[in-house]
């Protein structure tokens, strides 16, 4: 088992550094191309989230970031220190008045394309998105 924990910068260039190394360490494990898209995108979009809803670009705020690989699965998890949301409280992305919406399709794109998929809020502040990913023999 192998594992990369860091503290990215509430910043956009996080996100690339996240997503690149999500996907070596996808890579490493055997995923396909088509797993790697979808894992790419997955990681993205919980990071932009982490880092422009979440923590709002803040300089004193940290983004948790954490991969565990092992040899059939990837867990990844993505921590902000915003004041955090209530998943069942977000605008549903398909509602005929959300569809022409520039944002708000970030944690469907994620369910889609993981396994599974947790969000937990943090105490004092901050949410944590869990995901994984198995590797299909």
């Amino acid at each position: 088992m192998r594992t990369v924990d860091t503290y990215l910068d509430s910043v956009l260039e996080s996100v690339d550094r996240g997503e690149s190394a999500a996907l070596e360490a996808a890579q490493q494990i055997g995923f396909g191309e088509d797993d790697l898209h979808k894992i790419g995108m997955a990681v993205r979009e919980a990071l932009v989230n982490a880092v422009v809803h979440g923590n709002r670009y803040s300089a004193q705020k940290k983004v948790h970031f954490l991969i565990v690989q092992d040899s059939a699965s990837l867990t990844i998890t993505v921590g902000d220190e915003g004041k955090g949301f209530d998943l069942t409280r977000v605008p549903d992305p398909l509602a005929e008045e959300n569809l022409l919406k520039e944002s708000g399709r970030g944690i469907l794109l994620i369910q889609a394309f993981v396994d599974e998929f947790q969000v937990r809020r943090l105490h004092p502040q901050g949410t944590e998105v869990t995901m994984v990913k198995y590797l299909k023999p």
